[in-house]
């Protein structure tokens, strides 16, 4: 009975330490989306000046889980010239600024064809 015991405490033991590391990897840098490694190059914005974007969003995304996730949306949009965005996976938001006006409808196409769902956008411009 004793050895039953013990070896059940060790699968136990076992089972947790998978699942906690399942959650670092998700939250710390590991992707639903694929290996690290696998992911497409970071799109690089030429002009990171905040003050060259007189136009300030914040957009709320469904279905961002990842930091591959994250590197997709940021891509679509900072491969849009004059735009420059930050998505955060933990406030499933995408902050994206923007030298010229964009529409409900243009930001909406951006975050679908990154794969996920726009909620809502909100104008930050004074």
């Amino acid at each position: 009975m004793g050895g039953t015991i013990a070896v059940i405490a060790i699968l136990a033991v076992v089972v947790v330490l998978a699942v906690l590391g399942i959650i670092k990897r998700i939250k710390y840098g590991s992707s639903c989306c694929g290996e690290k490694d696998a992911l497409p190059a970071k799109v690089k914005v030429k002009d990171k000046n905040k003050k060259n974007y007189p136009y300030n969003y914040t957009l709320k995304v469904d279905g961002m889980h990842c930091s591959g996730c994250v590197r997709k949306i940021e891509n679509e949009f900072n491969s849009h010239e004059g735009m420059l965005a930050k998505a955060s996976v933990e406030k499933k938001e995408v902050s994206l600024l923007s030298k010229a006006p964009i529409d409900e409808k243009t930001a909406g196409m951006i975050v679908s064809k990154a794969g996920f769902t726009m909620l809502s956008i909100k104008v930050n411009n004074s």
